[in-house]
């Protein structure tokens, strides 16, 4: 009997996995940008800035910040 699985020719597309398998993984802001970037999703860009805006006010008060900011508003 033989092992059919040691004369197996890898694909075209099966070495084309691997290398981008091998690739160093973006961060999640880069692919985020190259997201916006490509697929033309510019409306996006206010609505996360606007949340990281939002994240960052709720994060500084809830920290020693916080006097500081309600003396703000």
């Amino acid at each position: 009997m033989t092992d059919k699985t040691s004369d197996h020719q890898p694909t075209k597309s099966e070495t084309e996995f691997e290398q981008l398998a091998g690739e160093d993984d973006m961060g999640l802001l880069a692919e985020f940008w190259l997201f916006i970037k490509e697929e033309k999703k510019w409306w996006l860009t206010p609505i996360i800035v606007v949340s990281l805006l939002v994240g960052g006010l709720v994060y500084l008060t809830s920290s020693g910040v916080a006097p500081f900011i309600y003396a703000l508003f």
